[in-house]
Formats: C-alpha cells, sequence, structure tokens
C-alpha cells in the first residue's frame, strides 16, 4: 500500500472529512534531507471536517499526527497541515 493511501484511508475513517487532497511533493525536494529517493516523503495535506470544530490549531495537528504516527516514523519526512472546520473553508474560499 502506498503511503499516501494509508494516509487518506486513516484521515477518512477517524474525520470523515467533508474535503480532504493529499499532495506528494516529494519530487520538489530531491536532493534536500529527507528525501531518499523513494518518493512519498513530503506532503501537503488539507482536511476540512466537523471534528476540528472547537479545537485550536495545536490540537487539529496533534490529532492529524497521531493518526499519521506509523507513516511519521517511517517514510514521511515532511507533512504541511491546512486543517479547517467546513465554515473556516468556507470563509477562505469567499476571500478567493
Amino acid at each position: 500500500m502506498q503511503i499516501a493511501d494509508s494516509m487518506r484511508r486513516k484521515i477518512e475513517q477517524a474525520l470523515a472529512p467533508a474535503q480532504l487532497e493529499i499532495i506528494d511533493d516529494s519530487h520538489r525536494h530531491a536532493g534536500h534531507a529527507g528525501h531518499d529517493g523513494r518518493g512519498e516523503s513530503h506532503f501537503r495535506v488539507l482536511i476540512v471536517a466537523d471534528a476540528f470544530a472547537g479545537k485550536s490549531r495545536v490540537e487539529r495537528q496533534r490529532l492529524v499526527y497521531d493518526l499519521l504516527a506509523a507513516e511519521l516514523q517511517d517514510r514521511v519526512h515532511a507533512l504541511s497541515l491546512t486543517t479547517r472546520t467546513p465554515a473556516e473553508a468556507e470563509k477562505a474560499g469567499a476571500r478567493g
């Protein structure tokens, strides 16, 4: 199973996101620390979920890091997270 597929499955099962985007940016980090040539080491992830309501940015990130602990210990070197509630995503979209 690919790392991105594993991440998607875990996030979908735990958070039931309204929107989920997982972008593999590994190719942009060739030659940098944490890039071993296998790929699937650097990701940008957007999660829009009701599960984030009432949680701070740090609490949201910890929740996702806990879900993806196995991937972070193995191949994933960098994980850039954007975590929003549906209302926050709608507001962000209105700004353009």
